[in-house]
Order: structure tokens, then C-alpha cells, then sequence
């Protein structure tokens, strides 16, 4: 009888908890609950001294006062040690005249790469592919989003995301395709035949019972 295939581990979910972890970083030692309070991005790269990840890093770190701006920190990870995270840190600064400003975490075991789904076997058994998280100030799982290996992420992508995100929470509503701070936002439609029929007279900007815009503050 063949023996059963190793069971994988469960993968996140959107709107839940987002895993637990403890890891030590080029910062120090970090949990997330260490990020309590505020909204997180956390995000993993195949391998430090990647020509794609540079990038990527570089791109994060010009973009770090603006993720402060929005209440959030940066996280990043990896499976290669602190050692190299430093070197690769070191030489990015050095090179491009870049500084990271966020610690990186070292994942020797992949513990918190598994946990995250992000090693995927159809990609690389031994590196975690390019994902992203979004995690809010509760610690929950609000956005995630996995890139092959050979292409690299948009930032602007990620700041849109979590500013859309925080719209949201705040009002109460949806955002359309591209979304951006200042565009009017969607009005949830009714949830009953009466509330659809006075929909039209609330004072959106309305096309039909369940597809009305506003702008917010």
C-alpha cells in the first residue's frame, strides 16, 4: 500500500487571524504582535543578492515614510540568514545609495514561510516565492497577493491597496477597479426590496438600485 503524501501546511485566509510568529530579524527579535496597534506589510523574496529583489527592496525602502504615513510598517523575509541579510543590506546601500530602514527575517527553517504559504513547490521547493500580506492593527489577514518568481511587485500597487483598505474600515464602503484617494467610492447596495426602492433618492450618485457612488472626506 503507498504511503499517504505528506500533508501541506493549511494556507492563510482573508479576514482571519494572520499566523502567529516569533523570528529573529536584522532588528532583533520580532513577533507580530510586536505590530499591534498598526497596520503591517509583510513580504517575502526568493534570495538576497536577486537582481529582481534588489529592486523590490530598493522600492519598499524609498517608500517607507509613505507606509508610515499610513500607520503601517514593513517586514521583510527571506529563508538565508541575518549574516546574509546584513551583507545584502550593506551592499544595496553601498551600491545604490538605498538604506532599509525595516528589519528582514531570517527563516532558516521556513517555519514562518510555510505558516504564510509561501513556499510553493510549483515555483521553488527551497525559496519563498514573492508574496505580499496586508495585516490590520487587530492582526488580521486583510490582503495577500503571490508574484512568480521572475517578475517583480508594484509598491504603488500595495500603498493603493492599504489606503483603500483603510477607506473602507472608515466609511463603511466599497472601492471600484483602481481606486485612488479622492475618487468617489461605492455605497453597499440595499439589503432589501424597500431599502432598493428608496435608493434613488438618497442622494448618490446613482446609476441603478445597487450601483451608487459618493465622495468621502
Amino acid at each position: 500500500m503507498d504511503s499517504a503524501a505528506p500533508m501541506q501546511p493549511a494556507m492563510p485566509r482573508l479576514n482571519e487571524p494572520a499566523p502567529d510568529f516569533t523570528a529573529k530579524t536584522t532588528h532583533g527579535e520580532k513577533s507580530l504582535s510586536d505590530y499591534r496597534g498598526r497596520w503591517l506589510v509583510l513580504f517575502s523574496h526568493p534570495a538576497d543578492f536577486t537582481p529582481v529583489c534588489t529592486t523590490e527592496f530598493m522600492a519598499f525602502a524609498r517608500n517607507h515614510d509613505r507606509f508610515k504615513t499610513l500607520n503601517c510598517d514593513l517586514l521583510g523575509l527571506s529563508i538565508d540568514s541575518t549574516f546574509a541579510h546584513i551583507a545584502w543590506v550593506r551592499s544595496i546601500e553601498k551600491n545604490f545609495g538605498v538604506k532599509m530602514q525595516f528589519p528582514i527575517i531570517e527563516d532558516l527553517s521556513m517555519k514562518v514561510a510555510q505558516a504564510y504559504g509561501m513556499i510553493q513547490p510549483g515555483a521553488s521547493d527551497t525559496s519563498a516565492v514573492r508574496a505580499t500580506f496586508i495585516i490590520d492593527p487587530e492582526g488580521t489577514l486583510r490582503a495577500m497577493v503571490y508574484y512568480p518568481m521572475t517578475n517583480g511587485r508594484s509598491i504603488d500597487e500595495f500603498l493603493r491597496v492599504l489606503e483603500a483598505l483603510q477607506t473602507s474600515d472608515k466609511h463603511g464602503v466599497a472601492t471600484p477597479e483602481n481606486w485612488k484617494p479622492g475618487d468617489k467610492v461605492i455605497v453597499p447596495p440595499p439589503q432589501t426590496q424597500e431599502a432598493a426602492e428608496k435608493r434613488e433618492k438618497e442622494g448618490y450618485e446613482y446609476v441603478d438600485w445597487y450601483f451608487s457612488k459618493k465622495d468621502v472626506a
